[in-house]
């Protein structure tokens, strides 16, 4: 859905406020991208059907005509991308009720307005680095799920009766295959898999949730 990189989307109908933003954000070597409107994300957002592939946050007004910041976040909210993409909310004194609900609903965070300059670049900083890490163990995740599937019938039967810590001659006695044919395929299961022994191989399917 992006180009490489980090990118903060800004999304406020305040044409002041967005240019502020960028100029700040380009001080510190951070890319954005300004939107007017929430309605106008929400449209850009639902042709990522994959969500979010590079690290990025969201600064988010939470006041806006149209489609409010806090309706565009429950719109988010529905597609789980709060960990790859954090939303920063600017809020008034008097939305702060609001701002606070929101961060326990899964915002990341909020800043006040008039807000401190070091205070929100502190905070995207934060959240693209949360991006950046969701999105890291996201794809070495996905790496392990590719390298099970590249196994072959066998391997993967080999594979699930090591993971019940079976020793080769009774996954053998179980197959109705030779214990020559066993550790053959054990050591390919390990090699293909990137694992030096059978608790590394444990350890890393625990993360893909397939143990």
């Amino acid at each position: 859905m992006m180009g490489t990189g980090s990118t903060v989307f800004l999304i406020d109908d305040d044409d002041a406020v967005r240019d502020a933003l960028g100029w700040l954000l380009r001080t510190r070597r951070l890319l954005s991208t300004p939107f007017d409107s929430a309605d106008r994300f929400w449209a850009q957002a639902q042709q990522w059907p994959d969500g979010p592939q590079d690290p990025c946050c969201a600064v988010l007004d939470l006041r806006m005509p149209g489609m409010s910041g806090l309706a565009l976040f429950e719109h988010l909210r529905t597609l789980h991308w709060f960990e790859t993409m954090p939303i920063i909310f600017l809020s008034g004194h008097a939305d702060l009720p609001t701002a606070v609900d929101a961060v326990l609903r899964g915002a990341f965070d909020f800043c006040e307005k008039p807000f401190s300059n070091n205070a929100l670049v502190e905070r995207v900083e934060r959240a693209l680095d949360k991006s950046a890490r969701v999105l890291a163990e996201r794809h070495r995740c996905q790496a392990l799920r590719q390298r099970i599937a590249d196994l072959t019938e066998r391997e993967q039967a080999v594979m699930r009766l090591m993971m019940e810590g079976l020793p080769n001659k009774l996954i053998a006695d179980q197959l109705q295959i030779s214990i020559r044919t066993v550790e053959v395929h054990r050591a390919r299961v390990l090699d293909k898999m990137n694992a030096r022994t059978v608790v590394d191989l444990v350890n890393l399917l625990n993360k893909t949730g397939q143990r």
